[in-house]
């Protein structure tokens, strides 16, 4: 539907306008005069200050009256001539007029003009720039960022002070026309990066966009493919270095959490504490924590498929524990470590989402009296219960790939209890195979760990030290533009 042209009648506009907004408590109009000629200012309590527009711009034009005679020269006099801060360019539709009073903007409207002005007043309330409660790094920034759109920007250009840092700002195309920010560093950045991007972007349709993660899907190649499409940090810091290596940025009005595209599967394994702490020591860390992903995905499974099909494998002495104590369970074993290990992800989420009151208490009952019970009544076992909380906790090693570690868990459960060994070799193909068949536009999602290489040792599976880090940087495409 074609937008509404503003009328040259101010009366028509209110009109307009208090027909759109006119039910809405915190919509503000006022009427006043400007050298003679009537005029109105519109605005929305509570995202727009009237004190900020009374000292900046109608206390300005009050003490040097415009030396105009009729509506379009006092317009033409305000966008060009005066030193209020006002937008560059006049409004002259209902729809830009709309979105301007919803991004905090005030509105001057003047008799006798197909016009209006837009002046920056915005005074939004906001939560300041605090601490990342999701990535526990170290050293290194501390801060965070928030919910409002500019300022996560000007975070990033803080830290980022080169002239090739761009961010641009688009309005997706939602019920709520929120904006989101583009940004990237155009000097290591791929154009068709950003080309393939401004087009994959644009082509989203969705009825609300509260979080950049809404993205991920329809920027997926392979829907059915568990592995994320794109990273996610709160950091700022994080979101620079993922920059300078030629990634673009994507932050959502109203969000506190970035996305980075393209992802790949080792940067999952990595933090800033790598590169602060030193290389073997950061290297060590880094072993640990894919040692810890493949005892969160096949641990227990392992476990079951060797229990059951494999009891040859296992020491004797071990072997007649674990037979003590599944004796006494009534359940299959298949059957006792999925439903041990779905009772530990209710608990998990029971203390996320309760308040933070009682979140903890959720958590010791969960762990403590749940469990307890359940072994001295014998509906569990205790080993069980053992390889179970250890798979759990070495989830947590590898936070960003906390849903893909509980999916696979729960497939390679399934598959090592039905078939063994087959079954267990069936669910480690299917993992590797959504690994290699992950290419985020057109990248190898397992670089730099495969194909082996010196890159994998360079800043993969281990990191190599400062001094051959900033003699070789990585960049996606490996190409520097000026």
């Amino acid at each position: 539907m074609p937008s509404q042209k503003l009328s040259s009648s101010l009366q028509e506009n209110l009109s307009r306008l208090d027909s759109i907004f006119g039910s809405s408590a915190d919509f503000y109009t006022k009427a006043i005069t400007l050298g003679d000629i009537p005029c109105a200012i519109a605005l929305f309590t509570g995202i727009s200050s009237p004190e900020k527009l009374w000292v900046m711009a109608l206390d300005a034009l009050q003490r040097s009256p415009a030396p105009v005679t009729d509506g379009r020269s006092l317009l033409e006099y305000l966008l060009n001539r005066c030193a209020i801060p006002a937008e560059s360019a006049a409004i002259t539709d209902m729809t830009d007029l709309t979105e301007k009073l919803s991004n905090g903007m005030s509105v001057l409207l003047i008799e006798g003009c197909g016009g209006a002005l837009a002046v920056s007043t915005q005074e939004m309330p906001q939560r300041a720039v605090g601490q990342p409660n999701g990535e526990g790094d170290i050293r290194g920034s501390q801060e965070a960022f928030t919910e409002l759109l500019r300022n996560n920007v000007s975070l990033l250009r803080r830290q980022f002070r080169t002239e090739t840092f761009v961010a641009e700002i688009h309005t997706a195309k939602t019920r709520a026309k929120t904006e989101y920010a583009l940004c990237y560093d155009k000097r290591y950045a791929p154009p068709e990066l950003i080309d393939s991007l401004h087009e994959k972007l644009q082509r989203v349709r969705i009825p609300i966009l509260l979080d950049s993660a809404y993205f991920a899907s329809f920027l997926k190649q392979d829907k059915l493919n568990l592995f994320p499409a794109a990273a996610y940090t709160e950091r700022p810091a994080t979101a620079c270095a993922r920059l300078c290596e030629g990634k673009a940025v994507i932050l959502v009005a109203g969000s506190p959490t970035a996305m980075v595209v393209p992802s790949f599967f080792s940067e999952h394994f990595e933090s800033l504490d790598d590169y602060s702490s030193g290389a073997v020591f950061a290297g060590m860390i880094r072993i640990l924590k894919y040692i810890a992903f493949l005892l969160s995905v096949f641990g227990p499974g392992l476990y079951v498929m060797a229990v059951e099909f494999a009891p040859e494998t296992i020491p004797i002495e071990l072997l007649a524990k674990l037979a003590q104590a599944e004796a006494a369970t009534p359940l299959p074993l298949m059957l006792e470590m999925l439903a041990v290990t779905l009772l530990l992800e209710i608990v998990r989420e029971a203390g996320l989402r309760a308040p933070k009151s009682i979140g903890h208490t959720v958590s010791l009952v969960g762990a403590l009296i749940l469990g307890e019970t359940a072994v001295s009544a014998g509906i569990i076992s205790t080993p069980v219960l053992t390889m179970a909380a250890a798979a759990t906790v070495a989830t947590l090693a590898v936070p960003s790939l906390y849903e893909q570690s509980i999916l696979f868990r729960f497939i390679v459960i399934v598959l090592a209890g039905a078939f063994g060994l087959p079954g267990l070799a069936c669910g480690a193909v299917v993992l590797l195979a959504m690994a290699c068949g992950t290419e985020p536009f057109g990248y190898d999602y397992l670089y730099p760990l495969m194909p082996p290489g010196p890159a994998a040792w360079h800043d993969g599976v281990v990191r190599a030290i400062w001094s051959a880090l900033a003699r070789k940087g990585y960049v996606v495409d490996g190409n520097e533009r000026k």
